[in-house]
């Protein structure tokens, strides 16, 4: 049996033969990312969860055994059945029915306001970065200033003096989540910044906001869309309080932080199911953001 040739030139030992690459194998980088995530059993689990309160954002209304809205004021409290899978509130209203319903009122104005923030801080936070200067030292202190403030209140402030309506719970949200990925996307473009191909750019004469948009926006994508999925878990769980401190919705209309807040006052009496099941969904819904945006980062990073 004749010997190979070992990497420091000589024979081949055990050492080499270990780590002697197999031809054709590719490493798992070189995998297209949707591959990666696919392989990870946390994302498939956040995705099927976040697809089905989707479909139920959707079409809940369709196959909910109950009408979200009707009182049966004869069956009030009544503990999970087979009538009623979650039991029913305070009013006779199908909890289950509810629950299903319910995730519209969240998943509309979350990711919209999602977006809006993420829009706007990307562009934001590219000027700073690429910009400096003044402007990057005055946003640093606002940015400071609404970190000094948990969101939940400056969006209940923002409320109170303009009205409660959805178009104004996604804007306050956006607006609220514009400076702190700003600050994210900062630090992303600082570090682009000191790479070589920046000067090469500005040396063929692109002009600033070309350097930006096409230049270092797409190398710092992957943190952009870390950001988003990560706000996206704080939006929802945002607007769940506010409509659990009476803002966003009417009272009547199915929302899981709204049911909370009404049924919660019964839980001593032995009521527990009419507030378990909203904060389940919600909890389910911000687990499964939280597992998506966790596979995505761990991906990117490589």
């Amino acid at each position: 049996m004749s010997a190979g040739i070992g990497t420091g030139g000589g024979l081949a030992g055990p050492a080499d033969i270990l780590v002697a690459p197999v031809a054709g194998a590719a490493p798992d980088r070189d995998l297209p990312y949707w591959r990666m995530l696919a392989a990870r059993p946390g994302f498939i689990i956040g995705v099927t969860i976040l697809l089905f309160w989707i479909v139920c954002a959707l079409f809940g209304s369709s196959f909910a055994p109950h009408s979200p809205y009707a009182q049966q004021l004869l069956a009030v409290n009544q503990p999970p059945s087979g009538a009623h899978w979650f039991g029913t509130d305070q009013l006779g209203r199908d909890v289950f029915s509810r629950v299903l319903v319910g995730a519209r009122s969240i998943l509309v104005v979350a990711p919209l306001a999602t977006v809006l923030g993420t829009v706007l801080g990307t562009i934001l936070g590219l000027a700073l970065g690429y910009l400096g200067g003044t402007l990057d030292m005055l946003v640093g202190r606002l940015v400071d200033a609404v970190l000094a403030v948990p969101a939940v209140i400056v969006a209940f402030l923002f409320i109170v003096a303009v009205g409660a309506s959805a178009a104004t719970e996604i804007l306050v949200i956006g607006f609220i989540f514009t400076p702190l990925i700003a600050r994210t996307v900062r630090s992303a473009v600082q570090v682009e910044s000191q790479l070589d191909y920046l000067p090469a750019a500005r040396l063929l004469g692109e002009n600033r906001l070309r350097v930006m948009f096409a230049e270092i926006l797409p190398n710092v994508m992957p943190t952009v869309l870390v950001e988003f999925t990560v706000r996206l878990g704080y939006a929802i769980f945002t607007v769940a309080t506010l409509a659990f401190l009476g803002f966003g919705v009417d009272p009547s209309t199915p929302s899981w932080g709204s049911d909370i807040y009404t049924n919660y006052g019964v839980i001593g009496a032995g009521y527990w199911w009419e507030t378990l099941f909203p904060a389940l969904a919600i909890a389910s819904l911000v687990m499964a953001i939280n597992l998506v945006a966790d596979s995505i980062e761990r991906v990117l990073a490589g």
